[in-house]
């Protein structure tokens, strides 16, 4: 079986890191589109070497620009590479412009296309991510999906005879990588996290970034915060941050830049709490037993809110008193599988009919 992957953002190679292992232990052939979506060095390379994921067999070098650019690249650069290879499946991950133009350049040649993190739904339409991922799951072959709440929402849509729950592959690649830090602690843990408590943080969200009164407002609430705030710098908020005269390191907020992917989980894992306008990092804060206030009016990930352990914060003047309140008792929900769902995702590639009987 030949599976071909299209990637290009950090959250879809911490998923491929558990899909092509799970491939290469049972014999398949995985080529990896890279579509360069992520191109800096630590969202892109540092994560396919911590995590070791094989070379991508192609690099599409879309960059950055707007969401129809990045998407109309992708569906140039995809088009040749579908017709030489004409793989079995192709592989889409989550919600980004790659997302949607690997779902495109797939239909379009008609071939059998999965559609791996499907049914999520923050029922926003105005987020470019759940216009993608609406797109993505209506014209998948094969909906992958990580949770109950997801394969309800694609019955909703009339799609069930295409759905099945696998669990979420982040889970697998997150107990390995736990592992691993909890073996040689010292070796994956920031510099900042030994200075007292923290709460780390990620802003890089288009609906953040590009509104400058609301960018504003973030940045004073974080630096207003009563513990420590480590923010995660991702490129478009640095460059967002310049561009409008901002001031990223101020008041309680020390500036880091992006971590490996080991690296941000011991980081978050050691944290007092998360503050993010991430989707993934929702879940990794629920799977360690981190508080995570998100600063959002929805989430795609309802189940992260259970007992409280995630906060909707849609007003930055709110987060204060989000941040300070009392962590919940007990373990976290686990509602996202039990660390084997890429083993489940290969199964039911491999044992799925044809493309053109699913359709009928």
């Amino acid at each position: 079986m030949r599976i071909l992957s299209v990637v290009g953002a950090r959250p879809q190679f911490v998923k491929l890191a558990a899909v092509d292992r799970a491939l290469s232990e049972h014999g398949h052939d995985h080529l990896i589109v890279h579509t360069g979506q992520h191109y800096d060095r630590l969202l892109s390379a540092a994560f396919f070497e911590d995590l070791g994921i094989a070379t991508p067999s192609f690099n599409l070098g879309i960059g950055s620009g707007t969401h129809g650019a990045q998407t109309a690249r992708v569906l140039v650069g995809l088009e040749p590479v579908l017709a030489d290879v004409r793989p079995d499946w192709v592989l889409v991950y989550g919600d980004t412009n790659s997302t949607l133009g690997g779902a495109l350049a797939a239909a379009q040649r008609d071939l059998p296309l999965a559609h791996l993190e499907a049914g999520l739904r923050s029922f926003d339409r105005s987020m470019p991510e759940e216009r993608n991922r609406v797109v993505a799951d209506h014209l998948a072959d094969l909906l992958l999906a990580p949770s109950s709440v997801s394969v309800a929402n694609l019955a909703r849509e009339g799609l069930a005879a295409r759905a099945v729950l696998v669990g979420d592959v982040m889970v697998d690649v997150l107990t390995a990588v736990r592992a691993r830090i909890a073996a040689t602690r010292e070796r994956y843990l920031p510099a900042f996290a030994g200075a007292g408590p923290y709460l780390l943080a990620t802003v890089h969200r288009a609906e953040t970034t590009d509104d400058p009164v609301r960018l504003a407002a973030t940045l004073d609430a974080l630096a207003a915060c009563p513990l420590p705030v480590r923010l995660i710098a991702h490129p478009r908020l640095a460059a967002r941050a310049r561009g409008l005269g901002l001031t990223l390191s101020t008041g309680s907020v020390e500036v880091s830049d992006p971590l490996p992917y080991p690296h941000m989980i011991a980081a978050l894992a050691a944290a007092r709490g998360l503050v993010t306008d991430s989707g993934g990092l929702q879940k990794e804060s629920l799977l360690l037993g981190v508080p995570c206030t998100t600063l959002r009016a929805r989430t795609e990930w309802p189940e992260t809110l259970q007992g409280g352990w995630n906060v909707l914060v849609p007003q930055p003047r709110d987060l204060a008193a989000a941040v300070t309140r009392p962590r919940p008792q007990g373990d976290p929900p686990q509602p996202y599988g039990d660390g084997h769902a890429a083993e489940r995702v290969v199964a039911e590639l491999a044992g799925w009919p044809a493309g053109a009987e699913r359709r009928g």
